[in-house]
């Protein structure tokens, strides 16, 4: 049984709340089990969780009431991943306080008191990031020679990543001009590839990064990072449907000028992944 109170299952129900009552974001019945097999491997149209009836937020209510502590937790950074992958960017919070009520009760999941936990940013800390620093940087590493360019490549990854609580694994190695780490979002592990080139990526460095991960645990998932983008030959040919999803330059300038979190664009690719396949599709896309 989660610790969860009757008064932190209201704010949840009205944080995630979807159009009426009883509906949980935008999900239908058949996405929102989808979601939960796909991203957290639970099965919510078990009937352990309709005691209490079967709409979406009373089976979300249930199950948060009865799993541990930990995996209460699980669910709701995957839940409010998906939440902000679905405001826009220029949009308001109509829950105004979501993101520090939302972090709070994370934390307390996850024993770490009022500690905002990883993946959650709370609106204070989101108004501390520097995003015209991290922007003005990046261009500055651009205009670098290629081997001061690198290391500084590396450098600026895991000061981006730590921003926005995404747990890099420190160090970010830099071999040759390949930069390999990892960071978790939404309870999920990613590993990092990332090339600073002046040209764009193809299907033989994707193809080279995915059976880096086809050796990993089987739910590893891939970032890589191509500067200079990728060809649109290389991602025909890469094919879809793969355990990565691509960022380049320019995903992460725009982001950082447009005050777009850096874990919130990487979970719009995700989800565009899942829904399309598509292993990498442009921030303008997505927002």
């Amino acid at each position: 049984m989660s610790s969860l109170r009757s008064i932190d299952l209201g704010q949840i129900d009205e944080i995630l709340r979807g159009g009426e009552k009883g509906y949980v974001l935008d999900f239908s019945n058949r996405t929102f089990a989808e979601f939960f097999v796909r991203e957290l491997d639970i099965d919510i149209d078990a009937p352990i969780y309709a005691t209490d009836g079967s709409s979406k937020a009373k089976r979300l209510r249930c199950l948060l009431e009865k799993v541990d502590d930990a995996t209460a937790a699980r669910v709701l950074r995957a839940l409010w991943i998906h939440r902000e992958a679905l405001r826009p960017a220029h949009v308001d919070d109509p829950y105004p306080r979501a993101a520090e009520l939302y972090a709070a009760l994370v934390a307390r999941l996850d024993g770490e008191g009022q500690t905002a936990p990883s993946n959650v940013v709370a609106a204070p800390m989101l108004e501390a990031i520097e995003f015209d620093r991290l922007s003005s940087r990046l261009i500055e590493i651009r205009d670098m020679a290629p081997h001061e360019r690198g290391y500084a490549f590396e450098a600026y990854l895991k000061t981006l990543f730590d921003a926005f609580r995404l747990n890099a694994r420190e160090p970010f190695r830099l071999v040759g001009e390949q930069i390999d780490g990892s960071f978790e979002l939404a309870g999920e592990t990613y590993l990092v590839e990332a090339k600073w080139l002046n040209r764009r990526v193809g299907v033989a460095e994707l193809g080279a990064f995915h059976s880096k991960l086809d050796q990993k645990a089987a739910w590893a998932r891939g970032l890589f990072i191509s500067f200079g983008g990728f060809t649109d030959e290389g991602l025909t040919g890469f094919g879809r449907g793969r355990r990565l999803v691509g960022m380049d330059g320019r995903d992460i300038h725009l982001a950082l000028t447009r005050g777009l979190p850096i874990d919130r664009v990487i979970g719009l690719k995700v989800r565009h992944a899942a829904e399309t396949g598509a292993v990498f599709a442009p921030i303008d896309q997505l927002t």
